[in-house]
């Protein structure tokens, strides 16, 4: 995939600075550990509505470019009027290519219609939730979800988690399979490439001090010891519930599957 990328100049309009935090928020404290530092790099401005106004609407890909903000790759596309703008690209789309953005297109690669409309078996991504408001699952790389069935105004998805759900079938779904599915495949190598990812060194609790980490202290190398594993500040680690309570289930057919021990 990488030998069909464009060397090409980028689009100034659609590059936007990117500012490091280096894990801090607003108030200045480290929120988020092991950041900091990494090559410095623009933002590219993805159109994950893709084709907003009257339909149908044509867009024709003009380079299919890397993008180093995410795991696949993106494509620049000219629509009828003339605007340049970014999208995700999947597998197999090429340059030169067009997509077709309306409430019913055909099964090739970057095309863009209604969930109502993917015949039972397809694959979609860049999903949306709401319509109109982009979308919001299936954007990384190799990712997809499968059309499961038709009920009523929804329509059964299988993520890629192996989670089954139900999204209003009025959302708007590209077809096809993201690009780059080797990437989960990659190794990262040596301790450079991650410090250019900006990620600081990570060291374990049981290696610390017994004022640094609840895990530390002892002679040798010791076991955890009281009941739980535990975080730098003493909280549960494992096997704590993080959906917070107001987000609701009722969209949920099945959960994902959990790994066999």
């Amino acid at each position: 995939m990488k030998k069909v990328l464009s060397k090409k100049k980028k689009v100034k309009s659609l590059l936007k600075p990117l500012k490091k935090t280096g894990g801090r928020g607003k108030s200045g404290r480290i929120t988020v550990r092991h950041k900091g530092g990494g090559v410095k790099r623009l933002y590219r401005v993805i159109d994950f509505c893709q084709g907003k106004g009257e339909f149908p609407i044509k867009a024709k890909v003009i380079s299919l470019e890397y993008d180093p903000n995410r795991t696949c790759h993106i494509a620049l596309v000219s629509y009828e009027d003339g605007t340049l703008s970014y999208i995700l690209a999947p597998q197999g789309l090429h340059e030169g290519d067009e997509i077709v953005y309306d409430e019913k297109t055909p099964l090739s690669p970057g095309n863009r219609m209604r969930l109502v409309n993917f015949p039972i078996g397809a694959f979609a991504y860049n999903i949306e939730l709401e319509p109109g408001k982009g979308g919001k699952i299936a954007r990384a790389a190799g990712n997809s979800c499968q059309v499961l069935a038709h009920e009523g105004k929804y329509t059964h998805l299988k993520m890629p988690s192996g989670e089954i759900r139900k999204v209003r079938n009025q959302c708007f779904a590209s077809v096809g399979e993201l690009s780059c599915p080797q990437h989960r495949f990659q190794k990262i190598g040596k301790a450079g490439r991650a410090r250019l990812k900006g990620r600081r060194p990570t060291v374990r609790g049981t290696a610390m001090s017994p004022v640094s980490h609840p895990h530390g202290g002892g002679e040798g190398r010791a076991p955890i010891g009281l009941k739980h594993p535990k975080t730098p500040w003493g909280r549960p680690a494992l096997g704590v519930k993080t959906r917070k309570k107001k987000w609701s289930d009722k969209m949920i057919i099945q959960r994902r599957k959990k790994k066999k021990k």
